[in-house]
């Protein structure tokens, strides 16, 4: 069974095979059917959703979806039927039809039949289409494979990643017709600049060393089609968009081509057929929608406070405050070196009578000599080479091996440890720094399996078990931070980034695309390293003269002459993200750290994050409910308009701000392409532009230009240092030109009371032709309507 050896042969394969007869068989909530050797199966999960599984072994295409899916199928509102030779199953949303085999037509010439000799196809043909009961077509399938490992496709190699006792490995792929006007989304992060992946070919794995940045799976793709794609394998993946006018997906192991299709009349219906998969996006403690404040990193408890005290001497927000890694005294000790960290119990009681939370990275390595590597390595719970060797990267890297959390005795004693010995120190939330795992598992072995095979899940696993746990044992939500994603890992309460990125304008320009591509494969809240996390060059000449002076910030900066410059254009984009997280490698890194020109800018913005938490805050239970990003690509929202399916560096946050980042070094404005279809107003002017057209924007060092669509609302809030303290809404402004709605959500802000109801829910409706604006549902301020309303003119 050897993989296609090109697609011409691929096509005679197509017409020999496809005379086979399908039998169909029912199964309750799926369809069954076999042509020639292979099986394949239809399986439905909501009216707009179904699996289509192929192989041509019969007990995995029966198997339940892999990891990532908590959906169970249901076929109510689908029928079967056989329409002439060909295979339908339709529902209110959804018409599935798998081509049988017409007579008639040209045969292929003997010329093109005879390399078949030599060359053969891996499966028999298929051909399937998707399209809505109005007859709009969706995606076609139009070929799979499932071939043996072999020399030819060099792939043979693979087999020394598996066990005797494994099943065989197999390589697996589809391909999909490619319309000239289709565009693609998602599939995770990828830090190569591009928005839309059409032409782009993606590689979906964890990888730490991907040449843009680190790049992780999702294998999650929308299109502008009316539909998105699920692929359900975990092993290395590539994705081929639009080559040769197909799309091809082609997974290095597994047993079979197992896949989800979700139809919707719009982005967001896809989306909330992708949380009903995989599950829903819990709150964050609303502490995470502030500031959060980092640095690589504080070394000691006096550090820690220092900051801490910065913050509030000088009456500036914020939130969390994180003590990354090296605060032990081994990888995996689970403690605290002591002259550095005397009293962490006492720190932690102290920072939160100021109000702030605190974060803390905890690694899944354990080196050898730590107190619970012998203890680890009897019980077998280390990712692991064949013989049973746990898995190290030395001589390079010395750290030690994972802890294989996809073993449950080993997650639940892995918490429990973390809980005993770190967050017994008050500490609030976990950063799960690594979860790659930071040890590749390819030619190693998990508990569920050879780590080739289950390369890309370890991430979902981990922060599952974090997750877990605090929901288990703690009153308080969940807040884990990930270096990485899999397929679900959002409703594990993770926040996620996009790792060790450079301090570079180029590294700044593309975190635009890669946070929109990762929203767009389901998973909202994801924010990078603000300023960049590598050390700084020593000496880095700006092409222009820098717009802000660094000489009193050179014990910080060096001789990188524009670098707060850059961290301030960062810093401001940050601030529209839906995680506000600043980190680096730099000496300082607080906001009074980049120079007298910088520190009022900074402030500003900062200021501004916390004026929006009402707004951001009610966005974040939006995704909830929905399972919908709040940081949005303008494709999402403005689909009518062709201008905007691979704009890079705009988008929406939410449905009212339209924010577009100054990306170049020592600019001081930037042409803004307003989408069709809707008015605008420059946020800081209050003008008023039409849209559908591209305008210069004046953008001096502090100003961002920002937008805000006509017919929008934003609750904005009272000033507060951090969310420890009660917000009241300030204002509740309006910017008229259509009708508008905004759900207003308040609640404690700490605990899961609100997936009972407990909480605050206010729905403001502006009517546009009668200039008014209502609110009914919960009382959300206590002042006349007339002060609290403002509607811009």
């Amino acid at each position: 069974m050897l993989r296609k050896a090109s697609s011409v042969i691929f096509t005679i394969v197509l017409v020999i095979i496809a005379t086979a007869s399908a039998h169909a068989q029912n199964n309750d909530h799926r369809v069954v059917l076999e042509r020639g050797p292979s099986t394949i199966v239809f399986e439905p999960y909501a009216p707009n959703i179904i699996r289509v599984t192929f192989s041509l072994l019969k007990d995995p295409a029966l198997a339940a979806p892999g990891y990532g899916f908590v959906a169970s199928p249901t076929a109510e509102g689908w029928t079967h039927e056989k329409d002439g030779v060909d295979e339908v199953y339709k529902s209110s949303q959804l018409v599935v039809t798998l081509k049988g085999y017409r007579s008639g037509g040209r045969r292929p010439p003997q010329s093109v039949m005879d390399p078949g000799r030599y060359f053969s196809g891996s499966t028999p043909g298929a051909d399937i289409t998707f399209a809505t009961p109005e007859g709009k077509q969706l995606a076609e399938l139009n070929g799979w494979s499932m071939s043996v490992l072999n020399h030819k496709d060099g792939n043979s190699q693979l087999n020394y990643d598996r066990r005797l006792t494994d099943p065989e490995f197999y390589q697996v792929g589809a391909s999909f017709a490619s319309p000239d006007d289709e565009h693609y989304y998602g599939l995770g992060q990828n830090q190569e600049g591009f928005l839309d992946h059409r032409g782009h070919v993606v590689h979906c794995w964890n990888d730490y060393n991907a040449p843009g940045g680190q790049s992780t799976c999702v294998p999650f793709m929308v299109t502008n089609y009316g539909y998105g794609i699920v692929w359900d394998n975990p092993s290395k993946t590539t994705i081929a968009p639009h080559f040769n006018e197909r799309t091809t997906w082609t997974s290095e192991v597994g047993d079979r081509v197992s896949f989800f299709i979700i139809a919707g009349k719009t982005y967001d219906e896809i989306y909330a057929g992708y949380r009903l998969l995989t599950g829903t996006t819990p709150l964050l403690p609303k502490a995470a929608y502030g500031y959060i404040q980092c640095k690589q990193r504080y070394r000691s408890q006096d550090e820690v406070m220092a900051v801490a005290k910065g913050y509030r001497e000088r009456h500036l927000p914020a939130d969390v405050i994180v003590v990354d890694w090296l605060y032990y005294t081994k990888m995996g000790q689970m403690d605290f070196v002591p002259d550095l960290w005397p009293d962490p119990k006492a720190m932690n009681d102290q920072l939160h009578k100021m109000g702030f939370q605190t974060m803390i990275s905890v690694w899944p390595r354990f080196e050898p000599g730590s107190r619970y590597y012998d203890f680890l390595l009897q019980k077998g719970w280390f990712e692991h080479l064949a013989d049973g060797t746990p898995t190290n990267g030395l001589p390079y890297d010395k750290a030690g091996s994972d802890i294989d959390t996809t073993n449950p005795d080993a997650a639940r004693w892995y918490w429990n440890t973390i809980k005993e010995d770190i967050l017994s120190k008050g500490f609030d939330s976990i950063w799960a720094d690594e979860t790659e795992p930071d040890l590749p598992p390819n030619g190693s072995y998990l508990h569920i399996g050879p780590g080739t095979q289950y390369f890309n899940v370890y991430p979902l696993f981990h922060t599952g078990t974090i997750y877990d746990g605090f929901r288990r044992d703690t009153p308080h939500r969940a807040l884990v931070l990930s270096r990485d994603a899999w397929l679900g890992a959002q409703r594990n309460g993770a926040i996620f980034w996009s790792s060790d990125i450079t301090a570079t304008w180029d590294a700044f320009k593309r975190q635009i695309p890669t946070g929109l591509n990762f929203a767009a494969s389901g998973l909202t809240y994801w924010s990078n390293d603000t300023g960049g996390w590598q050390p700084l060059p020593a000496v880095h000449q700006p092409a222009h003269p820098p717009l802000l002076d660094p000489s009193d910030v050179r014990d910080n900066v060096g001789d990188y002459d524009d670098y707060p410059e850059l961290y301030t254009r960062w810093f401001e984009y940050a601030t529209f993200l839906p995680i506000m997280r600043t980190h680096g490698s730099r000496r300082y890194n607080e906001v009074w750290s980049y120079g007298k020109q910088a520190k009022p800018i900074l402030e500003k913005y900062l200021k501004l994050r916390y004026e929006l938490l009402p707004y951001i805050y009610s966005l974040g239970y939006q995704t909830y409910k929905t399972g919908a990003p709040f940081m949005r690509a303008l494709f999402m929202d403005f689909p009518g308009d062709p201008n905007v399916s691979d704009i890079r560096d705009e988008y929406m946050l939410g449905p009212a701000f339209l924010v577009a980042p100054l990306t170049e070094q020592g600019a001081t404005s930037r042409k803004v392409y307003l989408p069709a279809g809707a008015a605008w107003y420059n946020y800081w002017t209050n003008e008023r532009v039409k849209g559908g057209e591209t305008i210069n924007v004046s953008a001096p060092i502090d100003t961002i230009p920002l937008f805000v669509r006509a017919g929008s609302i934003i609750p904005t809030g009272s000033y507060i240092e951090s969310t420890e303290q009660p917000q009241q809404i300030a204002k509740v402004r309006v910017y008229p030109g259509a009708d508008a709605d905004f759900t207003l959500f308040q609640d404690d802000g700490n605990t899961y009371a609100y997936e009972k109801g407990d909480a605050k829910i206010t729905h403001l409706h502006w009517n546009d032709t009668t200039h008014h604006l209502t609110h009914a549902g919960a009382q959300a301020w206590n002042e006349p309507d007339s002060q609290v309303i403002d509607v811009q003119h």
